[in-house]
């Protein structure tokens, strides 16, 4: 097989840290998007999350936006937006108004989970019927509003309608997959949080693409966490906050994301380390070496065309470190 150079793009979650603000962690983000930016980095995505208190990326649209208006060429978009939350055409609607603001940097990744925890999800939907089981249906609304086509319907998207609008189906399992496949769109993979069935999910997507307008072959983005730093033995240390973020998620007790600890093992139990270990397989920790081996072996192994990298860090400095340094790494052909 011969290698290629690896797209590779950031997602962002506005983590709040421990002693700081949603404001504070904003201008964080917007920097942090102008560093990715200076450093090549494709697109920088927001995820949709509530209920979180280390997570301020709720309103991911005018995250967005603030974010798409503060940098020059980078892509923006959301890593997701969780469909069944919205109505698609006020997301179409939000999302037109974006590609109108932005033209040609714009990105729209839908996904079909709440982002949240059952209550939080039911408060969301309380007046909508809308469900996992509706995604599909909400695809084809979405794609639909977009369309110069649908400027004779009775129900229109204004703006959005004919805007150049890339829209990517979002997995943390086999099942969107599948949607992916049969509507010929471009397929992530939260390998960042839930990497167990993410070989299985793009050997699927493969099998059954079906080319469209939007995409002749398949392409396939693999988000993961990485952690770089000069050393091994410093960037572990920087994953402790990453670990102590998913130990919370276990024990439903979160907060705002947590400094560094030398020794995790006064923090977790054996069967806690085993379960944080296993939601964060699909992540690169390490000095720069180490990590390119690695990412090496990943490639090699998934054949992912793009990679984005999610980096949850204490340090502020530590993480734009950490961007510049998998910068470097994926110079290289893999």
């Amino acid at each position: 097989m011969s290698k290629k150079q690896i797209a590779c793009s950031v997602l962002d979650l506005a983590a709040v840290t421990e002693g700081s603000t949603p404001e504070y962690s904003f201008k964080k983000s917007l920097k942090l998007a102008q560093y990715a930016e200076n450093l090549g980095y494709t697109r920088y995505w927001l995820a949709e999350h509530h209920n979180i208190a280390g997570i301020a990326s709720a309103a991911t649209s005018v995250l967005i936006g603030y974010i798409a208006g503060g940098t020059k060429t980078i892509r923006v978009g959301s890593g997701g937006i969780m469909l069944p939350n919205h109505s698609s055409l006020i997301i179409a609607e939000q999302f037109g108004t974006l590609g109108c603001l932005y033209p040609g940097r714009i990105d729209l990744g839908i996904g079909r989970a709440p982002g949240t925890d059952q209550l939080t999800a039911m408060v969301i939907r309380r007046n909508s019927n809308l469900g996992a089981e509706d995604f599909p249906q909400q695809v084809i609304e979405l794609k639909t509003y977009f369309s110069k086509e649908n400027s004779t319907a009775k129900v229109r998207a204004i703006p959005g309608e004919d805007v150049d609008m890339p829209i990517w189906i979002l997995g943390s399992s086999t099942d969107s997959a599948h949607l992916a496949a049969y509507f010929g769109m471009p397929y992530a993979f939260a390998g960042h949080f839930a990497p167990a069935q993410m070989q299985t999910a793009f050997g699927i997507y493969k099998n059954e693409f079906r080319p469209s307008e939007q995409a002749s072959q398949p392409y396939i983005m693999a988000c993961v966490n990485t952690i770089a730093a000069d050393t091994d033995e410093e960037a572990n240390y920087l994953a402790t906050s990453a670990y102590q973020a998913f130990l919370g998620i276990i024990r439903n007790k979160r907060q705002l994301l947590q400094p560094p600890v030398k020794n995790m093992a006064d923090l977790w139990n054996e069967a806690e380390k085993t379960q944080v270990l296993q939601m964060l397989a699909g992540s690169f920790i390490g000095s720069a070496s180490t990590i390119q081996k690695n990412i090496q072996a990943f490639v090699a192994q998934t054949g992912v065309d793009e990679l984005m990298f999610n980096a949850h860090m204490y340090d502020f400095d530590a993480k734009m470190h950490s961007y510049k340094l998998m910068s470097e790494v994926m110079r290289r052909e893999f």
